[in-house]
């Protein structure tokens, strides 16, 4: 465990010192993430201008929903897509041979050896907005407050898993990125509580692609409206998808031919 905490320092202190070379070139991508971020707020401020509620939640409620969807926008863009999407890349060159010869475990190297430092501000503006909606409406008890932190991470796992999965099928696949955008696509749903959506769509985003666990159900959890049940199956979804991730990755790699066949 500490190998992997020292080579993860060191990957973050080598995208900090490549990202600061540039440094007109961070701050106006930083700006442009801003932009984006306070975009998708406009959006539910107008929508909040002519009805009261969005799928029986108040606007502050939502807006945890909105705060939410902009810090996973964040993390999405600053650590999932540099990363996973060098994948398919390097499997058609044979540059994973390089991963592959490394002491580590080669998931963990091809997951987090980039990272878009910029695009922390989306994850900081995200939580900020969590935080100012939560103190309109009375700040949370530590209980509500740990099952958050909980429903988060599992929403985090969840969302890399899924990745994770569907780029790994890269191996046998020579375009998989027509399938990640479709991710992506559904993904932009997050930035509304699933309850706003047909009781169809619900269903999709909830269980055959899990993007309500990303931001809803965390939101539910820090507003007291989250079941017991609702909590068990965002851990049990997260759980297996990590471990068909893992099992799926050392079973591709067994395909895997490398740069000399």
């Amino acid at each position: 465990m500490r190998d992997y905490l020292r080579v993860l320092l060191r990957f973050l202190k080598a995208n900090l010192m490549a990202a600061l070379e540039y440094r007109a070139d961070f701050v106006a991508n930083a700006v442009v993430a801003v932009a984006s971020a306070l975009w998708t707020l406009a959006a539910l401020q107008v929508f909040f201008m002519h009805r009261p509620r969005l799928g029986g939640w108040r606007y502050e409620e939502a807006l945890i929903v909105a705060g939410l969807f902009i810090a996973f926008e964040g993390v999405m863009a600053a650590l999932f897509r540099p990363n996973l999407e060098d994948i398919p890349e390097a499997i058609r060159q044979g540059t994973l041979d390089f991963v592959l010869l490394r002491p580590l475990d080669s998931q963990f190297l091809v997951s987090f050896q980039r990272l878009q430092f910029w695009h922390l501000t989306d994850i900081l503006l995200g939580f900020g907005v969590v935080a100012w909606a939560l103190l309109r409406l009375g700040w949370p008890p530590p209980g509500r407050l740990l099952l958050f932190g909980a429903m988060l991470l599992s929403g985090l796992v969840i969302f890399y898993s899924l990745l994770m999965i569907l780029i790994t099928m890269a191996f046998w696949f020579v375009e998989v990125g027509n399938i990640m955008e479709l991710i992506y696509t559904f993904f932009e749903a997050g930035r509304f509580p699933v309850t706003a959506f047909p009781s169809w769509i619900r269903i999709v985003l909830t269980f055959i692609v899990p993007i309500a666990f990303i931001t809803t159900v965390p939101a539910q959890a820090v507003l007291g409206g989250l079941r017991p049940a609702g909590a068990a199956a965002g851990a049990l979804i997260a759980a297996f998808l990590f471990f068909l991730s893992r099992a799926f990755w050392r079973y591709a790699l067994r395909h895997y031919t490398s740069a000399g066949g």
